[in-house]
């Protein structure tokens, strides 16, 4: 069986090392890149199964190369991880905004790294299953329209782009419409992902999507916060 491969994009060459060597013990085949240029290129012949990439590097930064990821149609599947040394969270809400599907803030533990990108590869293939058909189906509710065989969503007739991560976490909502989800829940079955240091980035995809569907986002009346609880999805006439 192939090996999933991983590109890693660090300007550092001891951090990138250090990845490679604890993705390759774990299974992976690892490309490695230490600029934007070199990433991009390795990005369109290869195409790897998913990117990890560094927010600084000396040429693009990793928002540049975000952006032309979700940008080219090829590429667009493709499940990117940040890496950021910054602390602050609008930087990191920028990147998601963006298209990244996680991030890690530096220092990290490279084995945390490690269980992340298997995350985001099984939430990968619950969604390629669903484009072969193995799973498809469409859902209807306030307005919202989902296909998971097209992978398209509308709201209204108007028809909105979401990231992979954005997708998944709508289409587990549409699943149980009204019904409440914990945080926890909502990270495994709409991210799939480990609920240890996920809850920021699970608020960061609320607040996207509800950016992108919602008629009001600040006054939001389809994703609804329950408060102590988690969030669900209001199942309107």
């Amino acid at each position: 069986m192939k090996k999933q491969q991983i590109l890693v994009v660090d300007d550092d060459k001891e951090i990138a090392r250090l990845l490679r060597g604890y993705l390759e013990k774990a299974g992976f085949d690892v490309l490695v890149a230490h600029d934007g240029r070199t990433a991009v290129h390795s990005l369109r012949r290869e195409k790897p199964d998913l990117l990890v990439l560094d927010l600084m590097l000396p040429d693009m930064d990793g928002y540049d190369i975000t952006r032309l990821v979700r940008q080219e149609e090829t590429l667009r599947p493709m499940p990117i991880i940040m890496l950021t040394a910054r602390v602050e969270d609008s930087d990191k809400i920028v990147g998601l905004e963006l298209g990244a599907d996680d991030y890690v803030t530096k220092p990290f533990n490279p084995a945390e790294v490690v269980a992340r990108v298997r995350a985001q590869l099984r939430a990968k293939s619950r969604l390629i299953s669903s484009d072969e058909g193995l799973e498809t189906a469409v859902f209807q509710v306030s307005g919202i329209h989902l296909d998971t065989g097209r992978r398209t969503v509308s709201v209204n007739g108007r028809a909105v782009d979401l990231t992979p991560s954005e997708f998944s976490l709508l289409q587990t909502m549409l699943e149980n419409p009204g019904f409440v989800f914990t945080r926890s829940e909502l990270i495994e079955h709409g991210l799939g992902q480990e609920y240890i240091g996920m809850d920021r980035t699970l608020d960061s995809h609320i607040k996207n999507l509800r950016r992108k569907i919602e008629p009001d986002p600040k006054n939001p009346s389809l994703i609804q916060t329950v408060y102590g609880v988690g969030y669900r999805l209001v199942e309107q006439p």
